[in-house]
């Protein structure tokens, strides 16, 4: 009976090597590109950003990202006319911030669950359970 090698399926992309300790190549925008980050996604391969000009654009992960890179809410990518080129990793967003590339006001690293003017005064209120016996 052969050998199993383990190519196959899920095998395929785990046999990869990964070089995510090695630094790549900053990749600054161009005509038509701009810097965004992610608000929410929505699914099906796309995600609602706000690009730091201001405007709030829906946007489609392209095909040579998806399922390679995972991207989630408060990353900082650049896109093309709503289509997503590139997710910038944290430390290449603060270079990019560094640069002034990205605005002061970019958050990276630092999700908001819960909105503007949210305040954590949570109170949870427990009544006394009093056992006799």
């Amino acid at each position: 009976m052969p050998k199993n090698k383990g190519k196959g399926g899920k095998n395929r992309r785990r046999s990869k090597n990964e070089n995510e300790s090695e630094k790549r190549e900053l990749v600054f925008k161009e005509d038509g590109q701009e810097y965004a980050q992610i608000i929410k996604m929505l699914g099906n391969g796309r995600l609602e950003a706000l690009c730091f000009d201001g405007v709030k654009r829906l946007c489609h992960i392209r095909g040579k990202l998806r399922k390679k890179v995972w991207i989630n809410t408060s990353d900082i990518i650049l896109d093309n006319k709503a289509d997503v080129i590139l997710k910038y990793n944290a430390d290449e967003a603060r270079s990019l911030k560094a640069y002034g590339e990205l605005p002061e006001h970019a958050k990276i690293n630092e999700t908001d669950t819960f909105g503007p003017g949210d305040d954590d005064e949570i109170q949870f209120l427990s009544p006394l359970f009093i056992c006799q016996n």
